[in-house]
């Protein structure tokens, strides 16, 4: 029979503090572990569920996204979660890229204040007209 480890144990094998590892456990992201005299005793396969966690926390998924995840017991489920992240991934590409254009629009600006800028005051403009950062800062280079 495999040993079994102690939250300590699990959390100096996954570098994972051992509250951050009960929380998981409360919001069913981790499965609770068995007990033993009221004590937590975790299968050696814990060590790759944590990982598991680690590599989906690290590609942007909320932890609610995991419980969701390792709940989902079909390769549709699991492919319907992958596909809705690399959806909310594309949209925060296309975000940080219109941010990265207007920065570097803006240090190109000529005049001293970037304030004091018409195309800047035009996207604000849009900006509060309801318009996404790129669409605002497209309006301000063609008006």
């Amino acid at each position: 029979m495999p040993q079994h480890l102690t939250i300590g144990e699990l959390a100096a094998r996954t570098g994972v503090a051992t509250s951050a590892l009960r929380y998981w456990e409360e919001l069913g992201v981790l499965p609770a572990p068995t007990r033993v005299s009221g004590r937590r005793r975790y299968p050696p396969s814990a060590v790759e569920q944590v990982g598991l966690v680690l590599l989906l926390r690290g590609v942007g998924c909320t932890l609610q996204e995991i419980a969701a995840f390792t709940s989902a017991r079909t390769s549709d489920g699991w492919r319907e979660l992958y596909q809705r992240k690399l959806t909310e991934l594309d949209r925060r590409i296309a975000q940080a890229q219109a941010a990265r254009t207007a920065i570097e629009h803006g240090l190109a600006c000529s005049h001293e204040l970037i304030t004091d800028c018409p195309r800047f005051a035009g996207g604000i403009t849009a900006l509060l007209e309801g318009a996404t950062l790129g669409e605002a800062h497209e309006r301000a280079h063609t008006t």
